[in-house]
């Protein structure tokens, strides 16, 4: 078995084989998306869509194999300019595997500006499910606060027989919804590690909390800079991540030993 959490340098196709079915609880995926980032060489390498979907759904197959029954697995995606192939991949993956969710997320800020057509401002993220047990999912580990003027508001609606119990719903928060408007990082941001497409960490911690428990082990195939390790690390998941990139393999395990370091210095 693979020691927990570690990061490990290697293709994550060579890598996952070593591990045992069903042994993963949550699995967050940030692949290469294919021709979108226009600039990196490892979002070019596939000479074709072709061979990028068989690549795709060789490693999903792979990963759906380590999830536990009812375990998820979330996939990061988007469409470039004119470049489709993420609906592709979601046809063929929701095909051959159990549809969970898709959350859209707003980056609230544009990219890739174009002149003949809306800017785009999103990205997706497929949710796929391991059958053979109701799905791991705690839709409460993730509701969003009401602010004071609406809590104070809705607490003075007469329909509410029992102002109490609708007064404790209020202070738990409402539920989120699929749709997630969180700010993508900037070069300024001082969350920004160096990973050109670093996601922020409140958008994994959202998967994270509302996916697993403490205790479960979580698998990142893609780990970049370690966001997801470093929210498992947070909230008390073990974790394994697979880098391909060793420059980016390293600066995760730094990441992660800042914060162990913090850790032990605040005891």
């Amino acid at each position: 078995m693979i020691p927990f959490n570690t990061i490990h340098t290697a293709d994550c196709l060579d890598f996952m084989p070593q591990l045992p079915a069903a042994s993963v609880h949550l699995i967050v995926a940030d692949p290469p998306y294919f021709r979108v980032q226009l600039q990196q060489a490892w979002d070019n390498q596939w000479p074709d869509e072709t061979e990028y979907l068989d690549w795709s759904l060789r490693w999903l197959r792979e990963a759906m194999r380590l999830l536990v029954p009812g375990g998820l697995l979330y996939v990061f995606g988007q469409v470039g300019k004119r470049e489709h192939v993420w609906l592709h991949l979601q046809s063929r993956a929701c095909a051959e595997f159990a549809f969970h969710d898709l959350i859209i997320w707003d980056r609230a800020v544009g990219y890739n500006e174009r002149r003949d057509s809306f800017t785009p401002a999103y990205e997706m993220i497929l949710a796929l499910r391991k059958d053979g047990a109701p799905p791991r999912f705690d839709k409460d580990a993730v509701r969003e606060p009401y602010e004071a003027k609406t809590q104070a508001l809705y607490l003075r609606d007469k329909r509410y027989k029992d102002p109490q119990a609708r007064r404790a719903h209020l202070e738990k928060g409402k539920y989120a919804t699929n749709v997630w408007r969180i700010a993508s990082l900037k070069g300024a941001s001082k969350e920004k590690l160096g990973h050109p497409t670093q996601k922020p960490l409140e958008l994994i911690e959202r998967l994270l909390l509302s996916s697993s428990r403490a205790g479960d082990l979580v698998f990142d195939p893609f780990c970049g800079s370690g966001t997801t390790l470093f929210a498992a690390q947070k909230y008390g998941r073990a974790y394994i991540g697979v880098e391909i990139n060793a420059e980016f393999a390293t600066l995760a395990r730094r990441r992660l030993e800042t914060y162990s370091n913090v850790l032990r210095c605040s005891k």
